[in-house]
């Protein structure tokens, strides 16, 4: 986890507690974290007292050492081996300024180990701890259990969800996203406040889309940069019936997309993936935003700014691709059962049957022969988390809902990208997604990590966050 980033660990201390505790709990947690391949920043043993933090001098030792790490750091894990110093803790991180996530931990105490020589006293110390750092104004995450053992399986699940919750915080405070043409006229609701997003660090990027087709009609099909991305594509998907024609224009189109963002250190982009392009360049970006997606370079339609945000976020947290789709039918009389369905620029891992074909619907007014480039593919059964971010402009605050279900193998004849979802409680979802004006677009992901975003958007974001648990 070097390359992504390292944890900053605090070690608790208290003068009339055995320091020994200290002492074996910097072997356990550095152990750990080796295990884990998490890289830490921590105090040596001779920087202070066993190398934990317990007076002010220790907070200012620990906290210059934080400062040195700034940018390497993305969150801070606080060990409590014995009830710890509460303003030492505090105070390192106050000194730190770092603004990044903190998990409290702190050890049980041994029913037959409870004398003066070996108490520990973490269950307290943790409560010391955390009313300090609610004083302070530090932001902070709880383990599963009250106080564990670093060894125990639940602690081992916090930590790593934990980390997930430092990318996905680290991320959308530093995102750059491209919006890549006018969003299509009759799509009101991926209307977005481009301030509300630039207050939480996330900046936006605009394009004309007559830039882009332009550049793209001056490369050639014998350009090396065209023959390239052109072979990326045939690599990637199956062709099926796509004339050479159609694919040299969506290489040529995936070569300036590409230099767009490399450009502009862009992370994600939302694209007018209709129907300018199809009109005026004559093929559909779909298969470009696939190869984006699956490449964590999330690609959204219909420049949905937010909800390509919300593919990043989700990205973010599970370490792999997602998908921006539409609540799109009913299936049957379920009522915990859905069809999601977008045209076709899902990412390859959701579509192991993918095929570049056309946009049948789309294709009814712009003519199906301009439309080659959408991917057609069935999403088999998988773990699903899905969520949406959205601005709130009237009451100027950014707000979400995520939840877990399942995406299943149930009987669905149709074309383009398609799923069926099953969700608990789908129809109070659909009624809170009404009533609260959120778009038809949600993001779908092939994980399990609904309780790390809730984290991360609503306690680190300062977002209104909506959880549909089981």
């Amino acid at each position: 986890m070097s390359e992504k980033g390292s944890i900053g660990v605090i070690i608790g201390n208290r003068d009339f507690f055995p320091d020994r505790l200290v002492a074996e709990a910097r072997v356990e947690i550095i152990d750990l974290l080796s295990k884990l391949k998490i890289n830490s920043i921590m105090l040596d043993t001779e920087d202070t007292k066993l190398g934990g933090v317990e007076t002010f001098q220790d907070a200012q030792k620990c906290a210059a050492l934080f400062r040195r790490h700034r940018d390497e750091i993305i969150g801070v894990l606080v060990v409590l081996p014995n009830f710890g110093d509460e303003r030492g803790i505090a105070e390192t991180l106050k000194l730190a300024e770092l603004n990044v996530p903190v998990l409290v931990q702190g050890y049980p105490d041994d029913l037959d180990k409870l004398d003066v020589a070996r108490r520990r006293d973490s269950w307290c110390g943790k409560i010391s701890a955390c009313n300090n750092l609610y004083q302070f104004g530090i932001k902070y995450t709880l383990t599963t259990k009250h106080v564990v053992h670093p060894s125990d399986p639940s602690f081992v699940k916090d930590l790593l969800d934990f980390t997930a919750v430092c990318r996905v915080t680290k991320g959308l405070r530093n995102v750059r996203i491209g919006a890549i043409g006018a969003r299509p006229g009759g799509f009101n609701t991926v209307r977005y406040s481009e301030k509300i997003l630039q207050r939480n660090g996330i900046s936006v990027v605009t394009v004309d889309l007559s830039e882009i087709l332009g550049n793209a009609n001056k490369l050639t099909a014998q350009d090396a940069s065209v023959q390239q991305r052109l072979q990326r594509i045939r690599d990637y998907a199956s062709t099926g019936r796509t004339p050479d024609e159609a694919l040299i224009q969506m290489a040529k189109l995936d070569v300036v997309l590409s230099d767009f963002m490399q450009e502009n250190a862009l992370d994600a982009t939302a694209i007018q993936c209709w129907t300018s392009v199809q009109k005026n360049y004559g093929c559909n970006v779909c298969t470009s935003m696939s190869i984006m997606s699956e490449n964590m370079l999330p690609s959204g339609c219909e420049v949905d700014v937010t909800g390509t945000l919300s593919m990043y976020a989700l990205q973010l947290a599970s370490g792999s691709p997602s998908a921006l789709v539409d609540w799109n039918n009913n299936y049957a009389n379920d009522d915990n059962k859905c069809v999601l369905f977008h045209c076709g620029n899902w990412a390859k891992s959701f579509l192991p049957d993918i095929e570049i074909s056309t946009a049948p619907i789309l294709g009814t007014s712009v003519g199906e022969e301009n439309t080659y480039g959408a991917l057609s593919g069935r999403t088999p059964a998988m773990p699903l988390t899905f969520g949406r971010i959205s601005t709130d402009d009237p009451r100027g605050v950014m707000k979400a809902y995520i939840g877990e279900g399942r995406l299943t193998d149930d009987t669905l004849k149709t074309f383009g990208n398609r799923a069926v979802a099953e969700i608990p409680n789908l129809q109070d979802l659909m009624q809170y997604i009404c009533r609260n004006g959120f778009e038809h677009h949600v993001v779908m992901n092939a994980s399990k990590t609904a309780s790390i975003l809730k984290e991360a958007l609503g306690n680190y974001m300062g977002w209104e966050v909506q959880l549909f648990d089981n």
